[in-house]
């Protein structure tokens, strides 16, 4: 199974400031469809694990280290990987480069819990309802060692 999953995005005018470079939070934003991409290309649903199982992927911590600005109309490629998993969270590791150049723009390692919407967190399992289903597709997609390439 894929490893690095990759998707683009292209910068628009709102993401910037009037120099037209990008406002730092959008990154984040841009990691969440990252993870969300990744969840697609490996075959599920993160809109139906939330809907029909009530589990949750939640932010427990955030950090972005900026490398070179993203500029208006740029194209942006995110590369997304699983870093880590354990029973209750799952670490992803984010990239983005710009496209044209292929120059690393930040880095980001985010943690992020299993959760349901009101009991909090939430064990991820192989065998237990559709909650299972998205474990059990990460496990499949095995986290990379920060020693492999990045992201």
């Amino acid at each position: 199974m894929k490893h690095i999953f990759e998707t683009t995005v292209r910068v628009r005018y709102a993401e910037t400031d009037q120099l037209g470079v990008v406002y730092h939070s959008n990154f984040f934003i841009w990691f969440e469809v990252g993870r969300v991409e990744l969840l697609r290309q490996a075959g599920f649903s993160y809109k139906e694990m939330e809907q029909k199982d009530d589990s949750h992927i939640v932010v427990a911590e955030a950090r972005c280290t900026y490398k070179k600005p993203a500029r208006y109309d740029d194209v942006l490629r995110i590369r997304t990987r699983v870093a880590g998993i354990r029973t209750r969270s799952i670490r992803f590791a984010y990239e983005v480069l710009n496209q044209e150049s292929g120059n690393l723009l930040a880095t980001a390692r985010p943690c992020t819990s299993f959760a349901t919407a009101t009991a909090g967190p939430r064990r991820c399992r192989k065998n237990t309802g559709g909650h299972s289903r998205l474990a059990g597709r990460i496990l499949l997609i095995r986290p990379i060692p920060a020693t492999a390439d990045p992201p």
